[in-house]
C-alpha cells in the first residue's frame, strides 16, 4: 500500500454531483477496490472547483482506470464533472 495525493479540477457547479457519486454505494464499492477508505482524507477549495484526496492506494492499475475513464462505473460521472486531475506519489520524510 502506498500513499498518493489526487488533485482534481471540477467543472463549474459540479462539486455536489461529484461528491454524490463518491459517497454513493456504487462509488464506494469502486473506491474499495482501489484503496483503504478508512485512511482516505479529502478536502475542497473554498470555491468548490478543486478537490484533493490523500489516498492509501493498494491497486495502482484500478486507480488509473477509475480516473482515466476506462472504468465503466466512474467514466460517465467523471466525463461530466472533471476537467483534469493530477496524481502525486507521497514519501514519508
Amino acid at each position: 500500500m502506498k500513499d498518493i495525493l489526487v488533485v482534481a479540477k471540477l467543472k463549474e457547479g459540479m462539486f455536489e454531483k461529484f461528491m454524490g457519486f463518491m459517497q454513493s454505494e456504487q462509488g464506494m464499492s469502486e473506491r474499495r477496490k482501489i484503496a483503504d477508505l478508512t485512511k482516505t482524507l479529502g478536502t475542497v477549495s473554498p470555491d468548490k472547483s478543486v478537490v484533493m484526496f490523500k489516498i492509501a492506494e493498494h491497486d495502482e492499475d484500478a486507480m488509473d482506470s477509475f480516473l482515466d475513464g476506462s472504468n465503466p462505473v466512474s467514466k460517465p460521472i467523471f466525463d461530466e464533472v472533471i476537467i483534469s486531475y493530477e496524481i502525486f506519489k507521497l514519501n514519508k520524510v
